[in-house]
């Protein structure tokens, strides 16, 4: 069922997509980015400045290692892949969005035609939660659309967690987000922890990845198809780690289908229709919003050690998603 919203930006605050952040949560805005710190130790930064769109890096495990690929938000290190410029550690992006014209831009690349997600606003709010304000730019500088986002942050004896809400807004006319693999809610993984990484045979041998949903599909058969989550583990730095996405069953078309590549990227994707169920309409995964309409998501990105236990992490989804909270 759609879930079409006549409100403004605002209102995303009423929907109860916020959480109290942990005593020893502190959010500190700095230039151009808000660091996250757990206890004093730096958790995950949210840059919105000098960057196409806005990206949450690095993810930080409880000893400091990095848990999503470091390029492109830093140089790569020698050995490290380079591909996919776009693949920002976490992030949002759509590659094909029509305006009310017909015209259709471009805010999942990063090239010379792609438009930018250039933020408005932001604020710490004093739960603990980032409300960021985002407007949609075309190539040519004019908006195409908006969205806003709150993000919270959570650490327990389980892991870490960041909860993520995008209300994307028809605001300057109608739209079309279009059927399209490259869409929605994404990570890149470290190379190593990837199934099968992009690169040298050398970084492939040493790689040591997984991928699990929750409808027991494994490794890269998860492509394309629909589970309320994906986790992808492995090894970094010598320890095993991983993450899993979760899709919350008040999200359109949910369970949502998965972008879900053996090279580390993993996207929540209900867009992608015709690629993921190889339908001859190409049009099948549009979803249109008249001007002033909203679509809102909401996901959580749980942070965990070893590798990926089906009924571990289905016990925090059920959590997650239980009416008495999160």
């Amino acid at each position: 069922m759609k879930r079409l919203l006549r409100i403004p930006c605002v209102a995303l605050l009423l929907l109860g997509f916020s959480l109290s952040a942990a005593p020893n949560i502190t959010l500190s805005p700095a230039k151009g980015r808000v660091d996250v710190k757990i206890g004093d130790q730096l958790f995950t930064s949210y840059h919105y400045e000098d960057v196409p769109k806005p990206a949450l890096y690095p993810v930080r495990w409880v000893d400091g290692t990095g848990m999503t690929r470091r390029f492109p938000m830093e140089k790569a290190l020698p050995g490290e892949s380079n591909d996919h410029v776009h693949h920002r550690s976490v992030f949002w992006g759509h590659r094909h969005v029509q305006d009310a014209a017909g015209k259709v831009h471009d805010f999942w690349g990063e090239n010379s035609r792609s438009g930018k997600q250039v933020t408005a606003s932001v604020k710490v709010q004093k739960d603990g939660s980032i409300l960021a304000k985002t407007k949609w730019m075309s190539l040519e500088g004019k908006p195409v659309a908006a969205d806003t986002r709150i993000i919270s942050f959570g650490a327990g004896p389980h892991g870490r967690t960041i909860d993520y809400a995008i209300a994307i807004h028809a605001s300057e006319g109608d739209i079309v987000l279009m059927d399209d693999k490259d869409a929605g809610m994404g990570f890149r993984v470290p190379d190593s922890m990837c199934v099968s990484p992009h690169g040298t045979a050398k970084l492939k041998e040493e790689a040591e990845g997984y991928m699990l949903n929750s409808e027991g599909v494994t490794g890269a058969a998860c492509w394309g198809k629909r589970a309320k989550w994906v986790d992808y583990s492995g090894k970094v730095n010598g320890k095993l780690l991983g993450v899993t996405m979760f899709d919350h069953p008040e999200n359109p078309r949910h369970p949502t289908a998965w972008h879900a590549r053996a090279y580390g990227l993993c996207s929540a994707n209900i867009f992608g229709k015709r690629h993921f169920e190889r339908l001859p309409d190409r049009n099948a995964g549009n979803y249109t919003l008249k001007k002033g309409q909203s679509l809102t998501f909401r996901y959580r990105l749980y942070w965990h050690s070893g590798k990926g236990d089906a009924k571990k992490i289905e016990t925090q989804y059920r959590q997650w998603v239980a009416p008495t909270g999160k």
